[in-house]
């Protein structure tokens, strides 16, 4: 490819963009990355295998095996590595933008200069549980259904259903109720 093609390939793509993105700013009043104004979040999301209705924006990382339930969105800068073990993800989840979930880590075998071998354990989140902003699961949790996790915590144990859990590291500090369709929030504190 000569470089005249590269120049004119350059300027295509970003009169796509620019013409994309306004379009997008005028309907949805918002602006994305370019791999997020051309990529299609639930076709995406089909060909990783996800279940019906889930939505995955293209900047999310995905390292397989990773499952998700229908209906669940995963938002922009998301990383699901489920390379130590698995990652699955229930129905009606929301995970929030930045948040990591990891199946592995090299804490021990950095530590002991490779004498320990690496950590590794699935992750499960239930049905109907929001993930809030810049959270980090550890590897080897499960997390139930119906539990909310506030933004910037760090996951490193099992949450029990219907729990509110914020901090890092993670503790509990109310209850969810689902009382007629509605989710009640009981907070301890």
């Amino acid at each position: 490819m000569k470089v005249d093609d590269t120049s004119t390939n350059s300027k295509i793509l970003n009169k796509l963009y620019v013409d994309l993105d306004q379009n997008i700013r005028k309907n949805y009043k918002r602006s994305l990355p370019f791999g997020d104004v051309i990529s299609d979040r639930w076709e995406r999301a089909k060909r990783l295998g996800f279940d019906d209705g889930v939505s995955i924006y293209n900047s999310a990382i995905v390292f397989e095996p990773v499952s998700v339930g229908e209906n669940t969105w995963i938002g922009p800068n998301v990383l699901m590595d489920g390379s130590g073990g698995g990652v699955s993800i229930g129905a009606f989840c929301s995970i929030a933008a930045g948040v990591h979930i990891y199946t592995h880590d090299t804490v021990q075998w950095a530590l002991t200069g490779g004498k320990a071998e690496a950590q590794k354990g699935a992750v499960s989140i239930g049905n109907y549980c929001y993930i809030g902003a810049q959270t980090v699961i550890n590897h080897g949790v499960e997390i139930g259904n119906h539990c909310l996790v506030g933004a910037n915590s760090f996951v490193n144990k099992p949450l029990h259903e219907n729990g509110i859990y914020v901090g890092t590291p993670i503790r509990r500090i109310g209850d969810i109720e689902i009382w007629e369709g509605e989710a009640r929030l009981k907070y301890y504190l």
